[in-house]
């Protein structure tokens, strides 16, 4: 009774096992279930364009950093003749180019890939930032006073308060003190700035890129974040000072995080930066492993592994499924096979050969082999030699039908070679020592038998779906073990048996 209950144990343990690793890496890596899934890069292009003076140049462009919705897998660029780096200070990427000496106009490119991706983050701020130094003349001083005393009145926190302040400026109707300030050369964006500034309330600058694919020559169009600390706890809003709705992060990449300048430029003069973009559609899979190439435990799998190891491996591991399906045939069901997993092997060749060169390359090799072993039986020799003599035989068979394929110009006929010869062999000898034992009739029942498991392993190891999964998702090896173990604990009557029951339910 113990070993029952440690039996079971060990078979739910696996298939718990096998679950939450597949679970866990399909949501830990956004590993697709299905085949075909694609995922969004957009690449874009930042063209910065200025005039050099004769002296050396020094050019520092702010890059985007981690944030929600959008994952960086590559960035590069083309600058010939400069020295270029990607400098990450003070939580501000940049990329800077340098150069002795610049005489002329000058263009420098920069190009980054991001993943669209949900399961990104914004990176979470550990301190507020520092008030702006900024002084009014006596009448904004004065009008701004006013603006922020009557938006405290209908607002609760920092966020509430901006929101008034952008119905304030936002107003069809301005009021006297908005229109005063406004008339001194200051943009809607720079304004709110200043009010919160002068409310106390911390901001930064942002430039946002909307991306929309095929656009060209862009500009970072300016937001404002916000800031506020609520138990020890520091978050932020997007504000865009033109309107009071809140700001959609659909497509909106915050290019420029840093609350400076978006580039700066030592030795050069009129400095222009634009931008363009493209929309591509990649396989899910590829963008993923892009993304993670750096995660040391993704890189503890099969996908760390050569290309062409990994290819040996998809085939490999799908003769665990094809093993289960062997198992349900032949205890479930109660199909009689020559050899336990020899259709599994042959469902191999399948794949390679395709099903039905495959069904007819085996039946010919096996029948011709049967009819060569019939005469061998007759020289009473001893098994090793006979089996070796199989071998050299079957090899001779492959190559005679290939050369006779090739001739005919049958090219699917030269698939054959991929038949494993030694289990042919083996399979003849087995089927030629069944035949003299119990007849005709067992060959062909255990022949049978065994072409309908490889065919049915050939469709479960050949589908793209299951071929997906058990490459990707190694956890459903487990899965695949417990269901084997169970079915090995089995002894009710198999479904083929059961016709031996058949005069008894006649005669009721």
């Amino acid at each position: 009774m113990n070993s029952r209950i440690v039996f079971f144990a060990l078979v739910a343990g696996l298939f718990t096992l096998g679950i939450f690793q597949t679970v866990q890496r399909h949501f830990a890596f956004d590993i697709p279930w299905l085949p075909g899934e694609t995922r969004t890069i957009w690449n874009i292009d930042a063209k910065v364009d200025f005039n050099a003076m004769g002296e050396s140049v020094l050019a520092s462009l702010t890059t985007p950093k981690a944030q929600a919705g959008y994952t960086q897998i590559s960035q590069n660029a083309a600058s010939p003749g400069y020295g270029l780096s990607f400098l990450n200070e003070n939580t501000a990427p940049q990329a800077q180019w340098a150069i002795r000496e610049a005489t002329g106009k000058q263009t420098l490119y920069y190009n980054i890939q991001v993943l669209a991706d949900n399961k990104s983050k914004d990176q979470k701020y550990t301190e507020m930032p520092a008030l702006f130094d900024k002084e009014y003349d006596a009448a904004s001083l004065a009008a701004g006073t006013e603006i922020i005393r009557d938006a405290y009145k209908t607002s609760a926190d920092a966020f509430s308060l901006t929101r008034e302040l952008l119905k304030v400026l936002n107003a069809e109707t301005p009021n006297q003190n908005i229109s005063l300030i406004l008339n001194s050369e200051i943009t809607k964006t720079d304004l709110l700035i200043a009010l919160l500034n002068e409310a106390k309330i911390p901001t930064k600058k942002v430039g946002a890129l909307h991306l929309e694919d095929g656009r060209r020559r862009q500009h970072l169009q300016p937001i404002v974040e916000v800031f506020q600390e609520k138990d020890g706890v520091i978050t932020s809003q997007l504000f865009n000072a033109n309107n009071t709705a809140a700001v959609n992060r659909n497509n909106l990449l915050l290019w420029d995080q840093s609350g400076k300048a978006l580039l700066e430029l030592v030795g050069g003069e009129n400095s222009k930066v634009s931008f363009s973009m493209i929309k591509q559609e990649q396989p899910a899979l590829a963008a993923i492993l892009q993304k993670t190439e750096d995660n040391q435990l993704f890189n503890f799998s099969i996908h760390s592994l050569p290309v062409e190891d990994q290819s040996l491996f998809k085939g490999i591991l799908m003769i665990p499924l094809g093993v289960l399906i062997v198992v349900i045939m032949r205890v479930l069901i109660g199909l009689k096979t020559s050899g336990t997993f020899m259709p599994v092997l042959i469902a191999m060749a399948f794949i390679q050969t395709s099903l039905v060169t495959g069904l007819v390359g085996f039946i010919l090799l096996v029948a011709v082999g049967l009819f060569i072993r019939s005469y061998l039986s007759h020289l009473n020799l001893l098994l090793v030699s006979r089996i070796s003599t199989v071998i050299i035989m079957v090899i001779l068979l492959i190559a005679m039908f290939g050369v006779l394929s090739y001739k005919l110009g049958l090219t699917e006929g030269l698939k054959i070679t991929f038949f494993p010869m030694i289990i042919l062999s083996w399979t003849i000898e087995r089927m030629s020592v069944l035949w003299e034992e119990e007849g005709a009739k067992d060959v062909i029942t255990q022949g049978g038998g065994s072409l309908a498991v490889a065919v049915l392993a050939y469709f479960a190891m050949s589908n793209e779906v299951t071929r997906h999964l058990m490459f990707n998702f190694i956890g459903l090896q487990f899965v695949v073990m417990a269901f084997v173990l169970l079915l090995g604990s089995y002894t009710g009557y198999r479904l083929l048996e059961l016709r031996r029951f058949k005069p008894l339910a006649d005669k009721d």
